[in-house]
């Protein structure tokens, strides 16, 4: 089953065949999506998608390898600019081969690592050849703009100040409201 029929809501039913499939694509129209080789070899499947919060932008394509029936298999976050999408015959396509993925660092579907480690981030970006993210964005211990959960701008950045809070927010979180942390101003931005 292909994205087309994963596509619950019609989101591609008026797709205009502009790029590479819709320009916009629904996130869980792709879990399950198979991943190949160049010479369409399968790799396995798309089992979730990792996306970096502060940068807005989609990380990692968690990968399953390997197994039998899910016992056994290993998993692989594969950096999202490493494959490409094939729309003729609707797959992702990485330029890896069996042998080559078998040593790539990979962890158990019962063990996930700290993606936003320093160390984690640089070895899976050397192994697959692609730039890690910039600075600020999923390095490890990273505040996301001084906020729990990195919500300190945009619509729910009022939320706290609309309350007449100074610190407590929309929830129990000490310093988790608006106007708290490291990095902010108490201002909230239109």
């Amino acid at each position: 089953m292909g994205f087309l029929d994963r596509d619950k809501f019609g989101m591609y039913k008026h797709a205009s065949g502009k790029g590479p499939g819709p320009s916009l694509m629904g996130a869980d129209t792709l879990i399950g999506e198979s991943v190949v080789d160049p010479q369409g070899l399968s790799l396995g499947d798309i089992k979730e998608i990792m996306l970096d919060i502060s940068s807005g932008q989609v990380a990692y394509a968690v990968l399953a390898f390997g197994g039998f029936f899910g016992l056994g298999e290993k998993l692989f976050a594969v950096p999202w600019q490493a494959m490409r999408l094939d729309t003729a015959n609707k797959c992702f396509v990485l330029n890896l081969d069996k042998e080559r993925l078998k040593t790539a660092p990979g962890f158990n579907p019962h063990a996930w690592p700290d993606m936003t480690e320093a160390a984690w981030v640089e070895q899976i970006h050397a192994f697959y050849g692609t730039e890690p993210p910039r600075s600020g964005s999923m390095a490890g211990g990273v505040p996301l703009d001084g906020m729990v959960g990195g919500a300190s701008r945009g619509a729910g950045a009022s939320v706290g100040a609309a309350m007449g809070s100074s610190g407590a927010g929309a929830g129990s979180v000490p310093g988790a409201g608006a106007g708290s942390g490291p990095g902010t101003t108490g201002r909230t931005e239109s």
